[in-house]
């Protein structure tokens, strides 16, 4: 049976409007106080409901940057741990050479002698060839072995920092082998190479340059993980404002809906008092009988 079927006098049918916009009233004050948002949907608030969605879009896009940035952060420190390593195993080689000095200094210049401490220094060259071109990696990403990486800081990778690493194996920082020519050889050395005083100061002078391009190259870890440090805090504190823009822009105060709530509930209970009292009219007509 359609609503216009059925008579109603003028002020029942008032107070019925009334009654239905006060629960759908209800209604979305209850939605609300559950969801704790104002705006729900696009219905609610268009321009609030789109402009808190963007924020929050773009908030969680920042959000997986900030974790690559992390990773990223990992692997420099993976490197500078590596390279850490390697400058104390350098001071070991010098230890070895010191020996060898001596041993020359003592008049003891035998093949065995000098084969021995060549052996230890060799032993120590695998070690830096180990811990550079094979353990200084993180998640398949080692700057000791020249690998690169590139950082984004925003969605739209319109700004970045690009990592490059550098062939920190023995060879790479191009530890002599001691020969006359002081060419490299994989930084190995045999009992020939350290028999004078000139040929273990060319060995010296390669391990020397080789600190210096470990520091160099530590430095240069030092401020990409002091920029990426800075850029994680700032993406950090911009997901907080972009999320805290779109929680003003939907969340609801619970302290008005509350209120809303109570006043709406009484103004329920007055409509429907009101349209009882509006009915009374009509049922008048039941004392003819």
């Amino acid at each position: 049976m359609a609503f216009g079927d059925i008579s109603l006098t003028a002020s029942m049918r008032a107070n019925l409007v009334s009654l239905q916009q006060t629960s759908d009233l209800l209604g979305r004050t209850q939605e609300r106080l559950a969801t704790n948002k104002k705006v729900n949907s696009a219905l609610d608030n268009p321009a609030s409901f789109f402009a808190a969605r963007e924020a929050t879009q773009r908030a969680g896009l920042l959000s997986g940057l900030k974790d690559n940035i992390g990773e990223a952060i990992q692997q420099v420190k993976v490197a500078d741990t590596g390279v850490k390593a390697m400058v104390t195993l350098i001071e070991g080689l010098r230890g070895q050479l010191s020996q060898a000095r001596n041993a020359l200094g003592e008049g003891s210049t035998s093949a065995t002698s000098l084969a021995t401490i060549a052996t230890q220094y060799n032993s120590i060259i695998k070690q830096m060839d180990n811990i550079s071109q094979v353990d200084a990696s993180y998640k398949g990403i080692n700057f000791l072995k020249s690998d690169s990486v590139t950082v984004n800081f925003n969605e739209k990778a319109s700004t970045s920092l690009t990592l490059t690493g550098f062939d920190g194996s023995t060879g790479g920082l191009l530890i002599s082998g001691g020969n006359a020519a002081g060419t490299p050889a994989n930084g190995t050395l045999a009992a020939a190479n350290i028999n004078s005083n000139a040929n273990i100061q060319l060995v010296e002078d390669s391990l020397n340059n080789a600190l210096t391009t470990l520091r160099t190259e530590s430095a240069k870890l030092a401020n990409n993980l002091t920029i990426m440090s800075t850029r994680q805090e700032f993406i950090t504190g911009m997901v907080n404002n972009l999320q805290e823009g779109a929680d003003k822009l939907t969340l609801a105060d619970s302290n008005e809906e509350g209120a809303n709530l109570l006043a709406l509930q009484t103004r329920q209970q007055l409509s429907t008092t009101a349209l009882s009292l509006a009915s009374q009219a009509a049922q008048s007509v039941l004392r003819l009988f």
